[in-house]
């Protein structure tokens, strides 16, 4: 749950991520400042050319400024990130990192110090993926063995304690060590249309943990039709408060209309006959047939759908109170068709 400490420690500049193949992964539960303790396992690294990642309590002053320094040049290819949680909750989750990577906590409550430590007491990864915010390690080398007797471990803990709020953090650290990481590999005959697909997979990985998070309704715009029944006597509302009623539920209906229109069909022909349908019913627009939208396969996360009905009724209630909007100039020939 923490990021990178310095943007410069970033290897695409497109995604702004750092990204560590087959890489080593010093453990520290201290601050690290001074070059003087680190500067011993730079060295190792340095020899043998592969890429490290250190995790510690926090990386300043000096420290950062070398790392950072070595890193631009190409001496070395380091990132640093700080170790997630406070107290001892940190050093329980550094722990599980250790043994998730087959490395040591350094610390000296375990007689190790940082000038003193080879690169056997650092742990690996097959990749480790940095963001801003997040650290994923993919594929770390610890045993199978001492990972299970983790959890193991854990999970008797969660079954002990009678706080909510430990137990709610001993199960996220549970699902880190026992969740698996899918590794998903992009071929293609160019770069762009490599870089085409790996767009459309990264958005069908989002697409599929907002339905993990929030569940999935019918697509196609079904589900905000079917939704807007709820709308169909204002709510109770009365004035102003009805017509916005009214407004939105006209709105929420455009979605299917322009999928239908796009298909050749008739926009608002389709948006009423789709009203009359069950829910879970509604319009194909690949097939141009109408039936059970989720056993074909036309579904969207519940999550996206609330959150484009939130951001829209954001911006017009934006608009709403704005005096004057540039807008584009509507194309003049009508003949053209419809594109959305």
């Amino acid at each position: 749950d923490r990021g990178y400490i310095s943007p410069y420690f970033v290897t695409n500049a497109e995604k702004m991520v750092t990204e560590l193949e087959d890489c080593y992964i010093l453990i520290h539960d201290k601050k690290i400042s001074g070059m003087k303790d680190l500067l011993p396992v730079l060295e190792q690294i340095a020899k043998i050319g592969r890429p490290m990642l250190i995790i510690a309590e926090d990386i300043e002053g000096e420290a950062l400024a070398t790392l950072v320094v070595n890193k631009i040049r190409g001496t070395l290819h380091v990132a640093a990130v700080k170790a997630p949680g406070f107290g001892d909750r940190r050093k329980a989750m550094l722990e599980d990192i250790a043994i998730l990577t087959g490395g040591t906590v350094v610390a000296p409550e375990v007689g190790l110090k940082l000038d003193q430590i080879g690169l056997d007491s650092l742990g690996r990864a097959a990749r480790v993926v940095i963001t801003k915010d997040n650290t994923t390690i993919v594929e770390g080398v610890g045993a199978s063995e001492a990972v299970a007797g983790r959890v193991t471990q854990l999970r008797a803990e969660i079954e002990r304690t009678d706080s909510d709020w430990d137990r709610e953090k001993l199960q996220e650290r549970v699902a880190k060590l026992a969740g698996g990481v899918c590794v998903i590999q992009v071929g293609a005959a160019t770069e762009v249309e490599v870089k085409e697909k790996k767009h459309r997979i990264e958005d069908a990985v989002s697409a599929t943990r907002a339905a993990i998070e929030e569940g999935i309704v019918a697509g196609g715009g079904s589900a905000l039709v079917h939704a807007s029944r709820k709308l169909a006597d204002g709510l109770g509302l009365v004035g102003d408060e009805k017509t916005g009623v009214a407004i939105v539920a006209k709105a929420v209906g455009e979605p299917l209309r322009w999928i239908a229109e796009n298909g050749g069909e008739a926009g608002l022909v389709v948006v009423s006959k789709v009203a009359e349908l069950e829910p879970g019913q509604g319009y194909n627009g690949a097939t141009g047939e109408y039936g059970d939208l989720i056993a074909q396969g036309v579904i969207d996360p519940v999550k996206v759908t609330r959150s484009a009905l939130a951001n829209a009724a954001s911006i017009a209630s934006l608009l709403l109170t704005t005096e004057t909007a540039v807008v584009e100039k509507p194309a003049e020939d009508d003949e053209a068709g419809h594109t959305h």
